[in-house]
């Protein structure tokens, strides 16, 4: 714990301090293992050396941003897990219409920063839902009839590799890279940051559900498909 500790500026946790049973919690409350060691980063600089600490003693490695994944990737019995929780700010450049996201945050926290600015981006349905699990994944919400997936919505990244190597991957640098992280699995890298193109949306909407009685679903179903196949292309959101 000290060696690794001296390398970074976040926080190393074992099972003996006080603070891990804490740590080691995630969403989905049916997940249970036991980390060796859980790394809370602050920075992107923490990564590196995690990873190559990792590496030289035989660990596995899992990568939690907001821990909201069912299936509870973000946590591995007896190996490493790169936390992220602590590292959730969202920077917002209004005029280029970018968002700029660190891997432990949430859609709440992207929304809140970028409807400040009235502008959004295809994002899920759960403001729980951590950005980088949804965006590696695929990612689609609300918005996307409109303005595509989450990936395809995806401008560019920052992350470390198995080697512990900084790369900046986008169409026109490590493309071939940027190519497999939208949806291509795992394993490529630690995102650090994404890169976001924003749509002008809100601040104020319209949105809601319409709920129907079962035994009329199938009219409605037949009401509906002959409104979208008759509807002008710009109403087909």
């Amino acid at each position: 714990k000290e060696k690794l500790g001296a390398l970074i500026k976040g926080n190393v946790v074992v099972p003996d301090d006080p603070g891990y049973e804490e740590a080691r919690q995630v969403w989905n409350a049916m997940i249970d293992r036991r980390p060796a060691v859980i790394v809370q980063c602050v920075q992107a600089d923490d990564v590196p050396p995690v990873i190559r600490f990792a590496r030289k003693n035989g660990l596995q490695l899992s990568i939690r941003g907001a821990g909201h994944n069912i299936a509870g990737n973000a946590l591995c019995d007896n190996g490493l897990t790169i936390d992220f929780s602590r590292m959730k700010n969202v920077r917002v450049d209004a005029g280029k219409k970018r968002a700029y996201v660190e891997p432990g945050a949430t859609l709440a926290d992207l929304d809140e920063a970028t409807q400040a600015h009235s502008l959004a981006t295809p994002v899920g349905i759960n403001s729980t839902t951590g950005i980088a699990g949804l965006t590696l994944g695929g990612g689609f919400g609300w918005l996307t009839r409109k303005y595509g997936m989450t990936i395809d919505n995806l401008v560019s990244v920052d992350m470390i590799t198995a080697e512990g190597k900084k790369l900046h991957a986008s169409e026109s640098e490590n493309a071939d890279l940027f190519w497999a992280i939208r949806g291509g699995g795992g394993n490529f890298g630690v995102v650090t940051q994404f890169e976001f193109q924003l749509f002008p949306l809100g601040p104020e909407i319209v949105a809601g559900l319409i709920v129907f009685p079962f035994n009329q679903a199938k009219q409605i179903l037949t009401k509906y498909r002959q409104f979208v196949n008759s509807a002008p292309e710009e109403l087909n959101v």
